[in-house]
């Protein structure tokens, strides 16, 4: 892991806990100084800049493969669910962290993922996963809030990493009602 990557890691941890975090949190987070984190990114729209970037070149490295491949229905979405919760912090920054969609780069670059996730819900509807009158925007922020609990419990230590993409699959298909 480089540093960079190390200290947007942590970027997106304190952010996702609290986006009005100022940056000697997060500095604190990544185990360097202030000063250290001003000469890599000047200011805070620096560092947020560069989060959103690296966070959507992530999410779309994970998610690229599993969009395109034979994978269809539940599975994907499971698939999906197991590749995302990890990035949750990351996921979860990019659709709360508004003001740093006024860069062009990353406007379109997000614009580009949301494509790709309704084109997954899409996909889930077609299947008959899910219910073909759910809005694909409400599908999209749905898997958004259910990444970020499933990531959030895991964090907090209320929820297995191995249990936690079941859960966010099961809730997203069938909500939290008894199995049939």
């Amino acid at each position: 892991m480089t540093p960079d990557t190390a200290l947007l890691n942590a970027a997106a941890v304190v952010l996702a806990r609290n986006p009005g975090a100022p940056l000697a949190d997060i500095a604190a987070e990544a185990g360097i100084g202030r000063a250290t984190l001003h000469r890599r990114y000047a200011t805070r729209t620096d560092l947020l800049r560069a989060l959103a970037l690296e966070s959507l070149e992530q999410t779309e490295q994970v998610l690229a493969p599993l969009l395109t491949g034979d994978t269809r229905g539940a599975d994907r979405l499971a698939a999906v669910a197991d590749a995302l919760v990890p990035l949750g912090a990351r996921f979860h920054f990019l659709m709360s962290e508004i003001a740093i969609y006024d860069d062009p780069e990353v406007s379109g670059a997000y614009e580009a993922h949301l494509t790709r996730l309704g084109s997954l819900i899409e996909s889930l509807k077609a299947d008959d996963a899910l219910a073909p009158d759910v809005p694909t925007a409400w599908g999209v922020i749905a898997l958004d809030a259910l990444v970020w609990g499933a990531w959030s419990a895991v964090e907090e230590g209320y929820l297995a990493r191995r249990d936690a993409p079941v859960l966010v699959t099961r809730t997203l298909l069938t909500g939290l009602s008894p199995s049939p």
